[in-house]
């Protein structure tokens, strides 16, 4: 797929219920979610990030709140 007239890098999709899809990127590029999905014909209702890196779950901190990264996690 190309965005901006660039080849993305592979990402990996896979459905995880009837209207949910998992995504892992190996590079995010600006709202590369949200334009993959319009390019395809998919209406983006809801979208969460649960990992950065190996940084994760983030699905444990709630929306502006923030917490120091381990000594072993970087990104």
């Amino acid at each position: 797929m190309i965005l901006d007239g660039r080849h993305l890098k592979p990402v990996t999709v896979s459905s995880t219920g009837e209207r949910t899809l998992h995504f892992v990127l190996t590079e995010g590029r600006k709202r590369q979610i949200r334009r993959m999905c319009d390019l395809v014909g998919l209406t983006i209702v809801s979208l969460t990030r649960i990992r950065i890196g190996q940084v994760g779950p983030l699905g444990e901190l709630r929306r502006g709140q923030w917490r120091y990264l381990q000594q072993d996690e970087h990104f």
